[in-house]
């Protein structure tokens, strides 16, 4: 089994671009509420997990560098909808619950499962 690459996975990479991408031009000249918000929430747990993986890692919660399995991902779409969806609304006033985020959260982690099952099963 290959050794997972963390930030430098080759599905990372591709949602990393994809978020600046729209974030710097896309959501600016493409209509549509998609673009603005619901489009970066597809891919925050494909660009997302694996630096915090990576960082679970350095600090000794993480024993192994195999890439992340079911639980993983579902643990961290959990932990983040939550924080994102609940916690922030109620500390940051500019912030809103937007209950249509998670679906995206969700959908992009069932693309993340999907690409990196195959390499640890």
């Amino acid at each position: 089994m290959a050794r997972f690459r963390y930030a430098r996975d080759p599905l990372c990479l591709v949602t990393c671009t994809l978020y600046a991408l729209n974030h710097w031009v896309l959501a600016g000249v493409l209509p549509g509420p998609f673009w603005r918000g619901h489009f970066d929430d597809l891919w925050f747990i494909p660009a997302a997990l694996p630096p915090m993986l990576w960082l679970e890692r350095r600090l000794g919660l993480r024993n192994h560098d195999r890439p992340p399995d079911w639980a993983e991902i579902l643990l961290h779409l959990v932990v983040w909808s939550v924080a994102a969806e609940v916690v922030a609304p109620a500390v940051f006033a500019h912030k809103v619950r937007d209950w249509w985020d998670l679906s995206s959260y969700a959908a992009g982690a069932v693309v993340a499962a999907g690409w990196w099952w195959p390499l640890i099963a």
